[in-house]
């Protein structure tokens, strides 16, 4: 479950034999578990009928233009539910390339997190995504760590 050196391999990133994984499990299991909750997101995007935008995102969407903005969400999660595809294909079948699933899972909500510096939105309460990102991201940078360390034997 825990590795058996603390001291990451940036190597298993781009690992040449994708199949093999050599962290431990604990970060494959939290990979799964993330990919879970990504998964039910981008599905509540593409097929709730406001998209979440305003049901979840707080987003008035009763303004002009709030169809557009309806519209964005579901295309939104249609391109959400194929990362999610994907990255379920690289975590249960190339296991050793969980490392890089979990830098892509890191990496999502800081350059989401730019994209509302760069272009805000305005909402009538805070979004869950937006409070999570910054509590869920640790988490996500600790797994990262470890699924770059070795394991330990029968781990």
């Amino acid at each position: 479950m825990l590795p058996s050196s603390w001291r990451p391999s940036p190597a298993a990133l781009l690992p040449a034999d994708p199949v093999r994984y050599d962290g431990p499990r604990l970060a494959v299991w939290g990979a799964m578990a993330w990919l879970a909750v990504i998964t039910v997101r981008s599905g509540i995007h593409l097929l709730a009928p406001d998209g979440g935008a305003q049901s979840i995102a707080s987003i008035d969407v009763s303004v002009a233009g709030g169809a557009n903005i309806v519209a964005l969400f579901g295309q939104w999660g249609a391109i959400q539910l194929l990362l999610a595809g994907l990255l379920w294909v690289l975590v249960l079948r190339w296991r050793g390339l969980v490392p890089l699933a979990l830098l892509v899972f890191v990496a999502e909500p800081c350059l989401r997190g730019l994209a509302g510096q760069l272009k805000p939105s305005a909402t009538m309460a805070t979004a869950p995504g937006a409070a999570l990102n910054w509590v869920v991201l640790p988490v996500l940078a600790v797994l990262l760590w470890l699924s770059l360390c070795p394991a330990r034997r029968g781990a």
